[in-house]
């Protein structure tokens, strides 16, 4: 799927979309820095059924959310130095046991999906807007 986000509630119908297209557990997030991604999760986690207060996790590196089908897990590998410092955090745990995981910058951790089952969104910067494509 593709999109094309010119102001920030268009992100709704994004969310919307891919909220009723997730097939498995891992959504990874790529895009530069200020493309929208922690923007998009705050609206698919709305669209999932959180209440919670959406913030990035870049600082604390991983924060949870409750939704009714279990935990949410939205990462922010970003400024992970090594595989080492991941696994140090102990994604494996979270990978499996959660309903969904949202990983910010996942290209550190990228080897790893390898035979594994995710959906991945690239979020490119443009002139006016963002494009948005989802696998």
């Amino acid at each position: 799927m593709e999109w094309t986000v010119n102001n920030v509630d268009e992100w709704q119908l994004v969310a919307d979309q891919v909220a009723q297209s997730l097939e498995y557990n891992i959504l990874l997030l790529k895009g530069n820095l200020g493309a929208g991604k922690t923007t998009f999760t705050k609206y698919l986690l709305k669209t999932l059924g959180s209440k919670d207060e959406v913030s990035s996790p870049t600082y604390a590196i991983v924060n949870e959310y409750r939704v009714n089908q279990g935990s949410i897990f939205h990462f922010d590998l970003y400024r992970m130095k090594t595989i080492e410092e991941v696994y140090d955090i102990g994604i494996d745990e979270y990978l499996d046991n959660a309903w969904l995981c949202i990983i910010e910058w996942p290209e550190i951790y990228a080897q790893e999906f390898t035979g594994i089952p995710y959906h991945e969104m690239l979020i490119e910067n443009r002139d006016r807007g963002r494009k948005v494509i989802f696998k």
